[in-house]
């Protein structure tokens, strides 16, 4: 199956909450590589890569994570990137 590399930016109740880290064990169980950030507009930043399937997976449980409320998702598919992992920043 083919990689894809996309950029989220997610809004809603997603700093204070465990988000980043939420994101981090299930992009490292599903497969995923990348990293996630916090904004300091309130937002969070995240880049993943993996088949479109994997990441579809990862938002979607990020989506039903206790306490954590994503209102808004926007992403963007960009480039490739050689990255072992995935990590908080």
């Amino acid at each position: 199956m083919e990689k894809i590399r996309k950029q989220y930016t997610f809004t809603g109740h997603v700093q204070g909450v465990g988000f980043r880290y939420s994101a981090q064990y299930l992009a490292q169980a599903i497969g995923v590589t990348g990293w996630v950030k916090n904004e300091w507009d309130g937002t969070v930043v995240m880049e993943a890569q993996g088949t479109r399937e994997q990441l579809d997976l990862l938002v979607q449980k990020l989506r039903t994570r206790n306490f954590i409320r994503i209102d808004y998702a926007a992403e963007l598919e960009i480039p490739l990137v050689e990255e072992l992992g995935f990590h908080v920043r």
